[in-house]
């Protein structure tokens, strides 16, 4: 299948990327930065997407102030969400009116917002976002929700913290400064390794039309404290400086992914984060 994919360079566009080429995808990157050994076509949010040719479209691409997700729109939340909701929600238009089969949203977990710690986010809890993202995520959910017909499938995918190994990894800043010997705060939370998101888009482009008739989609795999996942830092790398706290583990809101693991997706658990640390590291 022909892809359009948007934010192929970013972070977590990388892991898409690599990920949805390796199973056999022609992948377009869309976007203002080439990508080595994929067609690039320069456009940004809010633009004409240029979508000639393509079957299908994934989109990751976010503008955000640098580092931030949450709390992402800066001092400017009208253009954050100018950009961000309606700049989306003109792409899946676009997208439809091409003819392509089929559009995927990279959502967030942030859409379940303002529910207390430990509650368990089951795919069909209604969204209460309480941030300016969750809020914008939902938003171009419930849009795309609504554009879907048959011949124009729509899923959206509630993705938590993605780590993997690359460049400007989501821990490269957290390992530096435990290696230095710097205190470090304890934190508990949910994650999830760039290669299975990639699995998990792959999946909900290849099933039949009628599995995607739910429309969203959890995406979530370990339990992850800091703790434990410096102690296996400080193994693979021979030093020893303090470990954190233990965090409480009873404030985790864990996500439930019944609906992607229905579709037989089976992320690689504590499998998946040790190779990852061996391959940052």
């Amino acid at each position: 299948m022909k892809l359009a994919l948007t934010g192929a360079s970013g972070l977590v566009g990388r892991f898409l990327l690599a990920g949805l080429a390796a199973r056999g995808h022609e992948v377009v990157a869309l976007g203002r930065r080439p990508v080595e050994g994929h067609e690039h076509r320069p456009w940004a949010l809010g633009e004409a997407a240029p979508l000639a040719g393509c079957e299908a479209l994934v989109h990751a691409a976010f503008s955000h102030a640098p580092g931030r997700y949450r709390g992402g729109e800066g001092d400017d939340p009208e253009g954050f969400v100018a950009l961000n909701r309606d700049g989306s929600l003109r792409l899946f238009e676009e997208a439809r009116r091409a003819g392509l089969s089929r559009a995927v949203f990279l959502s967030s977990r942030a859409v379940y917002g303002d529910y207390p710690p430990g509650t368990v986010l089951a795919e069909d809890l209604p969204p209460r976002p309480d941030t300016l993202y969750g809020e914008m995520k939902w938003q171009v959910e419930q849009g795309l929700s609504a554009l879907a017909r048959p011949g124009f499938a729509t899923a959206s995918l509630r993705a938590t913290g993605i780590y993997g190994p690359g460049e400007g990894h989501k821990w490269e800043g957290l390992f530096g400064a435990f290696l230095a010997g710097e205190k470090i705060e304890p934190r508990v939370a949910t994650e999830l390794h760039g290669d299975d998101l990639a699995a998990a888009v792959a999946l909900l482009l290849e099933v039949p039309e009628a599995a995607l008739a739910l429309r969203s989609f959890n995406a979530s795999d370990i339990i992850l404290d800091r703790r434990d996942l410096l102690a296996r830092v400080a193994r693979i790398t021979g030093q020893s400086p303090a470990l954190p706290a233990r965090a409480d583990a009873l404030r985790v809101s864990a996500m439930r992914c019944d609906r992607l693991r229905g579709l037989d997706w089976r992320p690689r658990g504590e499998e998946g984060l040790d190779a990852a640390l061996r391959a940052m590291l």
